[in-house]
């Protein structure tokens, strides 16, 4: 059985007024067998789509390695932005060694509320995926009923809106389920009716501009 935890602490600060909330980056980054276009940083993977997307809405000039100037430009970012990381999953088991969200077991969730609590400029958390199993979104839905909050829809077209209100601070959040930005969700994204109206206008529309255009709006 694979100990699948967390190799980065949450990436958070006093300014910060969002999160992004994901579950675990992949395996390697645990072991730490990065490959060399990784960036050993949160959402660092090669193939992860985050980044990229961030890159070509503000046009930030990444680097793709796994040197700390490529880490400490998505630092950067994140500070001048008021942007903070702080992935829901701390660790999980596997049976099989990959990066699939169903394949986690036993896991055990970081406490957002209060990280919620402590950071108190944080309005809206930004989930990189949706209500599926395993998914952002799905383990938050479990924190909040464990403590018993909950989590009210403000808007149901994709990217999914919803709000709740902290059991401590009595604050309000917000909530947005953007598109998963891995290649497993494109599948789910040529789906979209919105997609395909987009696709055929214009053919060469591909899945990661529809991200692109997802996320500019709450980034």
């Amino acid at each position: 059985m694979f100990q699948h935890k967390h190799p980065y602490q949450p990436f958070l600060f006093p300014e910060a007024t969002k999160l992004i909330v994901g579950t675990l980056p992949p395996p390697r980054f645990t072991t730490g067998d990065l490959k060399p276009e990784d960036v050993d940083f949160c959402y660092g993977s090669k193939n992860g789509q985050l980044w990229p997307i961030l890159d070509k809405i503000f046009d930030l000039g990444l680097k793709y390695e796994t040197t700390e100037f490529a880490a400490q430009q998505r630092k950067n970012f994140l500070v001048q932005h008021k942007i903070g990381v702080c992935d829901i999953v701390a660790s999980a088991e596997r049976h099989k060694v990959d990066a699939s969200d169903l394949g986690m077991q036993n896991i055990t969730l970081r406490n957002i509320l209060g990280y919620l609590e402590e950071y108190p400029n944080v309005h809206t958390l930004l989930f990189t995926g949706g209500n599926s199993k395993n998914g952002p979104e799905y383990f938050f839905r479990k924190h909040l009923k464990a403590n018993n909050v909950a989590l009210k829809v403000v808007s149901n077209i994709v990217p999914r809106i919803h709000a709740f209100t902290h059991p401590k601070t009595r604050k309000q959040f917000r909530t947005v389920s953007l598109t998963a930005p891995s290649g497993a969700a494109n599948r789910a994204v040529g789906s979209l009716d919105l997609y395909k109206k987009l696709k055929t206008e214009n053919p060469d529309f591909n899945t990661v501009d529809f991200r692109v255009m997802q996320y500019r709006e709450f980034f």
